[in-house]
């Protein structure tokens, strides 16, 4: 099991229930249970990654400590510090190349993209975010990518959260989708710039991932 603070014995999460789709918007589609064959997997490579760039609170330009504790793998890792939100090849941390994307990330972010209808996504960031009790991501667009063309793939694990989906408009009246351990949640075209968030997090004590969710987030961001 993952910690945002340190990493524990990983436990195999028994799959029973098949895969569903939803769609959410024109471009926005939500695949219930899509990565629940990958899960195990995907927590097992994980721990290297974050061994090798741990989780940390990023600040925001304004100075705030987000709530979110984050990492990064892959070509390109998305900070924030008080020169603004950017990507960069270098972890501030370590001054080290972000670890690389492990290949069942990049298949799992390349698969959920087609089966919502986006062909040949390629990722080259993945965004690492621990949610404890309490943590939330406020209303947000993913505007650091260098185009907007790729889709955004978002991987759910361990506690289940409340995701909000928005308009185009910081102003408009955000949807609230439940979403369970490997749902999956995959936005471009139309939708690509919509505001989305994600509710403050419930305790609870996931099976596998205990008091916490990681959320993995795949960008084309170079």
């Amino acid at each position: 099991m993952l910690s945002c603070d340190r990493s524990r014995n990983l436990f195999e999460d028994r799959v029973d229930a098949p895969s569903a789709a939803e769609s959410l918007a024109p471009g926005a589609m939500l695949l219930r249970g899509f990565a629940l064959s990958a899960a195990p997997l995907l927590l097992q490579v994980l721990e290297p990654v974050v061994a090798a760039a741990p989780y940390r609170h990023m600040v925001t330009p304004g100075g705030f400590r987000m709530s979110v504790a984050m990492s990064n793998c892959g070509t390109a890792g998305w900070v924030t510090d008080r020169s603004g939100y950017h990507y960069d090849a270098c972890d501030p941390l370590s001054a080290k190349p972000w670890p690389a994307m492990p290949a069942c990330f990049a298949g799992l972010a390349t698969a959920a993209a087609a089966e919502a209808g986006f062909a040949a996504f390629a990722p080259d960031a993945c965004l690492i975010n621990c949610y404890e009790p309490g943590a939330r991501m406020s209303l947000h667009q993913d505007k650091n990518e260098r185009d907007f063309d790729a889709p955004i793939v978002s991987v759910s694990l361990g506690l289940p959260a409340v995701f909000l989906f928005g308009g185009m408009n910081r102003s408009d009246r955000a949807a609230r989708l439940p979403l369970a351990h490997c749902d999956v949640v995959v936005w471009g075209g139309p939708a690509r710039l919509r505001f989305h968030g994600v509710m403050p997090l419930k305790d609870g004590d996931h099976v596998t991932l205990g008091r916490q969710r990681v959320n993995l987030t795949f960008r084309k961001a170079l």
